[in-house]
């Protein structure tokens, strides 16, 4: 089965599209087979992997994105894949393995306009039919919005583990927080729709210093993270026995930006530098990391 993981953390801006985008990857590049859910109404997971041309043909009618299967709710997500979503300039595959459901600027009806029937919230609709291919997968992840509202309810009702991405800030330690309070009181609420073959809900399983500029000491952010962990882990609210802060921290590095650009994985672009001291070598432990965190079956 496939494991399920939402990147989430309740501040905005902590790099997290481009931690998923870039761990996703790693992942396939690691022999996974990798499904990559993009719920964060920006679309910039979308945009990033699809290319501009690509995903204005989706924006433009709606169909083929993730919101099509709740409104006007005729189509299936098994229809939504794009399948080795990576591709060069003629088309060519360049990393199978892969997959991405795509979203568009019409997800944010999500939390407006769209009326659900209170027996059947988009989550459910969405677990249901995310069940029917998730067989095909080794790795499941979800880009969340900054928020436990409905479009990263769906994520977090689906996942089994979420991973916070962190800046060396305060600002991270509340979102921490806030995240956890949100999250447990969600899981309240959704706790009768869930069904024993789903497995129990979420809980943090990691938190990965993200974007670390150069010459940066995050050693007391970091300790602050640590004894916010210890205190949720101590009080079993949310988080794992295993959770950890991740070993592995990713810096900040120009090259990111530029892959954002070309519409390609960091370690399709090039290295900066040496290769076994890279940013690109970053995602990749990071991604060794979250295959060795894995769950107890």
């Amino acid at each position: 089965m496939a494991r399920k993981i939402a990147f989430l953390n309740y501040k905005g801006g902590v790099g997290k599209t481009s931690l998923i985008v870039n761990t996703a990857a790693s992942l396939a590049k690691r022999g996974m087979r990798v499904l990559l859910m993009d719920f964060d109404t920006q679309s910039n997971a979308s945009i990033w992997l699809m290319k501009l041309e690509r995903w204005n043909k989706i924006n433009a009618t709606g169909t083929g994105s993730v919101y099509s299967i709740f409104d006007p709710g005729t189509a299936r997500l098994k229809d939504c894949v794009i399948k080795d979503v990576v591709e060069g300039k003629d088309g060519e595959k360049l990393l199978p393995g892969l997959d991405l459901v795509p979203t568009t600027f019409n997800l944010v009806d999500l939390e407006g306009e769209y009326k659900p029937d209170p027996k059947r919230p988009s989550y459910v609709i969405f677990q249901e039919q995310l069940a029917e291919i998730e067989s095909q997968y080794d790795f499941i992840v979800f880009d969340c919005p900054p928020n436990v509202l409905r479009a990263s309810q769906n994520g977090v009702y689906c996942a089994g583990e979420i991973y916070v991405p962190s800046n060396p800030d305060a600002l991270s330690l509340i979102g921490f927080t806030l995240l956890v309070e949100k999250m447990l009181r969600f899981q309240q609420t959704s706790a009768s729709f869930r069904t024993t073959a789903m497995g129990p809900a979420a809980q943090i399983y990691g938190i990965v210093f993200n974007s670390i500029k150069t010459n940066t000491d995050i050693e007391v952010p970091k300790m602050r993270m640590q004894l916010r962990l210890n205190q949720f882990k101590t009080q079993k609210r949310g988080c794992a026995a295993a959770a950890k802060i991740c070993t592995t921290q990713i810096r900040d590095a120009m090259i990111v930006r530029r892959a954002v650009t070309l519409g390609l994985p960091v370690f399709l672009v090039g290295t900066e530098g040496n290769e076994e001291d890279s940013v690109a070598n970053d995602y990749m432990k990071l991604a060794t990391e979250i295959i060795e965190n894995a769950p107890p079956v």
